[in-house]
């Protein structure tokens, strides 16, 4: 194996939960892309217009950031995590099998809501739970949990298009017009911008043929083995309340020995690490009470806001560019061919993915830290070189396909890095989620009235810009870094915040 035997052995030991952990982010990749290709008909299901289809896209990121905030509430315990997770997972093959059912707008958005909800809960608590198990060897299974992400979402919009509709899915007296442009508007749709489909004349009554209902319903099956694995990881753990038994697992040597240690210890070295410590991965809110940061240095506050802030501009550039990277292709200057432009978002996501399968070696080898550099620096020069060569079609896909590979392994490598920072004893995991969720969803809608009011050249200056500000974020972080201060070994080893998981044994935590 390209790995040590340390690590190799530690993942052996693990391997269950690992790949549970891997599989619900599948289970998140394969809800979060299918949307955007089924919305048109979803739009004839429910009898609705563009702008009021729309909303549900709003409702989905809405609450997938208010679940990623909400998501540290079940860390307390394995056990509350590992429910979160069943129940989050369940949700979303219950939401896949509940949609064709939905033939109001409204009602429609509220199910989205739920699913947005249950994803941000398996984004936090995906994340927090192998950074937990791996510590600082976290950053090759956060990068190989990300793929999984991506695979989920290249899977979902194949699975769909086989049911798409080829012509207008709601038969009336004025169909013809609209059928022929189907393709362009359903790449053009993004979150609030329908504004520039509106000439479309697309019917709200009469008779609805769609089959997409299907491609749903499979969803909804191929899902359903990722709540099962989570059941069978709680049914592992003795957590299910109806298979319980009388009798749990041993301790492991390293809780045993937090069991037993003296109280008065325990007691010095709590006042001694807690400054520290600062609460641990709670959710959002629990973060920002005063008792849990009380006596924190600056350094503290300032890794997590320059952390999050890097992926608030490194995702929002991701839903910024997937959102509008169709519209800027086909409008002047390039005025790519629809069908052709139409492949635009698919390379970007399909190179986020490769990116994706590419790190989980290279993360072995290279420190997080500098495959951050490198990820943000490579943006940067592809916005240059995208600003430079504006004319060339040929270099918007070699550029779309160089920003994919650059963006994909951004995020894994920041929390692994800035959970190194903290000693893993910070909300660093809970931070940054937040912060990439409102970056994703605040810049989407920033720049598609940018571009609305100064055209599609505004597109990539925006891009470019927010390249320049997570560089700079960036920056920022590595000088916090230096600053922030650095526990000594007599502490560490007293200390009982210190996680059971070691490097020596590797043992799974209850």
């Amino acid at each position: 194996m390209w790995w040590d035997e340390r690590v190799s052995a530690r993942f052996r030991r693990n391997l269950q939960p690992t790949l549970t952990y891997w599989s619900v982010f599948f289970s998140f990749g394969l809800c979060i892309a299918f949307l955007g290709p089924t919305l048109l008909d979803l739009r004839c299901q429910t009898q609705s217009s563009l702008s009021q289809i729309t909303w549900v896209f709003f409702s989905q990121q809405f609450c997938l950031l208010l679940g990623s905030c909400l998501g540290g509430v079940f860390k307390r315990t394995l056990a509350q995590s590992l429910f979160a997770l069943f129940a989050s997972s369940l949700a979303i093959s219950l939401v896949f099998a509940i949609i064709p059912l939905c033939h109001n707008v409204v009602v429609l958005a509220v199910v989205m809501a739920v699913a947005g909800l249950a994803m941000g809960c398996i984004d936090t608590i995906s994340n927090m739970q192998l950074v937990k198990i791996y510590q600082k060897d976290s950053a090759i299974f956060l990068q190989a949990l990300h793929f999984f992400v991506g695979f989920g979402a290249l899977l979902s919009p194949l699975i769909a298009d086989p049911f798409l509709s080829d012509t207008n899915c709601i038969l009336s007296n004025s169909t013809a017009n609209a059928s022929s442009n189907l393709p362009h508007i359903r790449k053009s749709l993004v979150p609030h911008h329908p504004g520039n489909l509106s000439h479309y004349d697309l019917p709200m009554k009469g008779m609805v043929v769609t089959r997409v209902s299907y491609a749903f319903w499979i969803m909804a099956l191929i899902n359903l083995p990722v709540p099962i694995a989570v059941f069978f990881l709680l049914y592992k753990e003795r957590m299910v309340p109806c298979f319980n038994g009388s009798s749990h697992p041993l301790l492991s040597a390293d809780e045993l020995a937090m069991e037993t240690r003296p109280a008065e210890k325990e007691d010095l070295s709590t006042a001694v690490q807690r400054p520290h410590a600062a609460g641990g991965h709670d959710d959002l809110f629990s973060c920002c009470q005063s008792k849990n940061y009380r006596g924190a240095s600056y350094t503290y506050f300032a890794v997590h806001i320059t952390g999050a802030l890097v992926l608030f501009m490194t995702d929002g550039i991701v839903g910024e560019y997937s959102g509008f990277i169709y519209s800027y292709a086909v409008e002047e200057p390039l005025s790519v061919v629809h069908k052709v432009a139409g492949y635009l978002p698919s390379l970007f996501w399909g190179f986020i993915t490769l990116g994706r399968l590419i790190s989980i070696p290279v993360s072995y080898r290279m420190k997080p830290a500098t495959m951050v550099f490198i990820n943000v620096v490579g943006v940067l020069i592809t916005f240059l070189l995208l600003l430079i060569f504006s004319y060339s079609v040929v270099f918007l896909f070699v550029g779309t396909a160089s920003l994919g590979l650059f963006l994909s392994s951004t995020f894994p490598s920041m929390l692994a890095y800035t959970e190194d920072i903290l000693q893993y004893k910070g909300c660093a995991t809970t931070v940054l989620v937040t912060g990439a969720g409102v970056g994703e969803m605040v810049l989407q809608l920033l720049v598609g009235s940018i571009i609305h009011d100064q055209g599609s050249y505004s597109f990539l200056v925006c891009g470019m810009i927010f390249g320049g500000l997570a560089f700079t974020f960036y920056a920022f972080l590595l000088f916090f870094h230096r600053m922030y201060p650095k526990p000594s070994s007599d502490i560490d080893d007293a200390s009982p915040d210190k996680p059971a998981v070691m490097d020596d044994t590797g043992q799974y935590q209850r």
